[in-house]
């Protein structure tokens, strides 16, 4: 079975974890939309490639 898989290195993740923790800082109402939508998108790539 092939799956596919993305590897980011630890210093990306550090910067994504600073950058997400000052938006949510900031503009938490943005975050929200950000996250919910990401989530859906998530879910259905999840869906489609299970089939």
């Amino acid at each position: 079975m092939n799956t596919k898989s993305i590897l980011v290195s630890g210093v990306a993740v550090g910067i994504l974890a600073v950058v997400a923790g000052l938006l949510v800082l900031i503009w938490p109402e943005l975050v929200r939309w950000v996250i919910g939508i990401f989530l859906i998108v998530w879910g259905v790539l999840t869906i489609v490639n299970r089939r």
